[in-house]
């Protein structure tokens, strides 16, 4: 999860879209992880990275790749407008198995100390790994593992997974033309969902569909959300296909 537009507002909705995961993934059974967390001044998520693990995850969760827009009153607003802020989400599946080769030279490799809350290091060997791919600019971090070298095979699987997904974008994109346009790509960069508080409403843009209750959503309440889109994808697929 990383803040888009919006400064602390989108560090603030960037924060409650990883909340509202927490609870849906508890709801579900699975297990929840921190991998890598950035905090803002307002105590938000400029970005973080999380690991889902149990049954279904990935077929569920899918669909919430993309950009994610809040439109609200925000606490600080003196005047009561209502500002537009974005989050975008990317759902990665994280294979033991891995085909994709990574050339040592393409990358660098950073260590530091895990810091823990109000800035004391929690360690005093630099546990904390940070990778950055050269050819792409990736930047993946790991600092919850107890070692350095579990931080390590962490970051790396990452760093794969995020390769793969686009590898993967660059294929959709070359035969994606009228399906790209009816139903979306899944690409990181597409904006496919509102948030508007003012009105109590979510809305799909992928399957043009809308929800109410907010506050039931933004609290993990979001089985009946991700199985509409799930339904409405695959019939658009279908529709397409024939």
């Amino acid at each position: 999860v990383r803040a888009g537009a919006g400064g602390d507002e989108a560090s603030l909705f960037a924060w409650e879209l990883a909340h509202m995961y927490e609870k849906f993934s508890e709801s579900q059974g699975w297990l929840w992880r921190v991998n890598y967390e950035s905090k803002s001044e307002l105590s938000g998520y400029k970005e973080a990275s999380f690991e889902i693990k149990g049954k279904d995850v990935f077929k569920k969760m899918r669909y919430e790749t993309g950009v994610h827009r809040v439109q609200r009153i925000p606490a600080t607003e003196k005047n009561g407008r209502v500002h537009t802020s974005t989050a975008s989400v990317a759902v990665l599946p994280i294979k033991k198995k891995i085909n994709f080769k990574i050339d040592p030279s393409e990358f660098e490799m950073e260590y530091s100390r895990s810091g823990g809350k109000g800035g004391q290091n929690v360690n005093k060997v630099e546990t904390a790994v940070r990778i950055i791919h050269k050819p792409t600019g990736l930047d993946v971090r790991s600092t919850n593992e107890r070692s350095q070298l579990a931080n390590r095979e962490k970051a790396m699987m990452i760093l794969t997974a995020k390769l793969e997904q686009l590898e993967e974008e660059k294929e959709a994109k070359k035969y994606a033309g009228e399906r790209k346009e009816q139903i979306g790509t899944g690409d990181r960069s597409e904006k496919i969902r509102t948030y508007n508080f003012s009105q109590d409403r979510v809305t799909d843009h992928r399957i043009k569909k809308s929800w109410h209750n907010l506050p039931k959503i933004m609290e993990g309440g979001i089985e009946e959300i991700i199985k509409d889109i799930d339904f409405g994808v695959m019939r658009d697929e279908k529709m397409l296909d024939n």
